[in-house]
């Protein structure tokens, strides 16, 4: 039994970008200006307008600057903002293991 593929994302369907933002984006390029912006959608796409915006993304703790460039299209506001930070696990050394198991 041959199993279906995943279909790839359709042309025909627009990019999700939230209402609030795009509205935002509208504003500022009907008046030529070339702003931050401030969002909490990490969901959006990011579309040819945003170039050249810095948009101030959240990623749980705090909102990140991202200055948006044209290579930056169609991959989502989230991919470019980690929400965790990677501590390094603490690695011991075998002589350190050693020294405290002879102090005992």
């Amino acid at each position: 039994k041959k199993t279906k593929k995943k279909p790839f994302p359709s042309v025909k369907r627009n990019p999700f970008v939230a209402n609030h933002l795009l509205n935002k984006i509208e504003k500022l390029n009907a008046k030529a200006q070339k702003d931050f912006l401030k969002t909490w959608s990490r969901a959006s796409t990011i579309i040819p307008a945003m170039i050249g915006y810095t948009i101030y993304i959240h990623n749980g703790r705090e909102h990140v600057p991202i200055p948006i460039t044209k290579y930056m299209v169609n991959y989502k506001l989230g991919d470019f903002v980690p929400t965790r930070i990677f501590n390094k696990h603490n690695s011991k050394s075998k002589s350190d293991t050693k020294s405290v198991k002879s102090k005992r």
